[in-house]
């Protein structure tokens, strides 16, 4: 059975919560509380058991992360006259939403401004030395840039398949 990489990614979150989830059981059935001399109830799973279905877990995510990482390093996608691969595009994705998130405070600032406290005789000006406004339309270009970015590593990560049984998980 197969799984597309979108599936992968979202099976390496449940693989994770799954472990925790494993952990915590494993605390749980690693005691029992008795009286002195009492006979000890039956367990429904055993601490060995829980160990062996988390090392399992552990051997998927391991193959997991593998096969996305291949996939991510080895498929591209276009953008802006030149393929790169996901790795590359996931990258610039993120860097292209910092960047309008650092234009978009300087698209906030006033073109000039005065400033209080600064001289007791003099008016005080702070003057932006650019253009708040081009600003604003750079922090727009960048984000436009960045959701098109991130539609098309979607529909590629919907594209690739990955020799990978999910089953065990959903």
């Amino acid at each position: 059975m197969n799984i597309t990489l979108a599936e992968a990614i979202k099976l390496k979150s449940i693989l994770s919560k799954q472990l925790r989830e494993l952990e915590a059981e494993a605390h749980r059935v690693a005691f029992i509380t008795v009286e002195k001399d009492a006979a000890r109830p039956a367990v429904t799973r055993t601490l060995e058991a829980v160990e062996a279905e988390m090392d399992q877990v552990r051997k998927d995510q391991r193959r997991l992360d593998f096969l996305i990482y291949a996939a991510n390093s080895t498929h591209t996608v276009e953008f802006e006259g030149q393929h790169i691969t996901l790795v590359e595009a996931i990258e610039l994705a993120i860097q292209l939403r910092a960047k309008s998130s650092f234009y978009k405070t300087f698209s906030l600032a006033n073109k000039e401004e005065i400033q209080y406290g600064f001289a007791e005789a003099a008016t005080v000006y702070r003057i932006a030395l650019f253009d708040p406004e081009e600003y604003r339309l750079k922090a727009q270009r960048a984000e436009k840039a960045a959701h098109q970015l991130s539609n098309r590593i979607n529909m590629k990560n919907y594209a690739i398949v990955l020799d990978f049984d999910g089953s065990n998980y959903f």
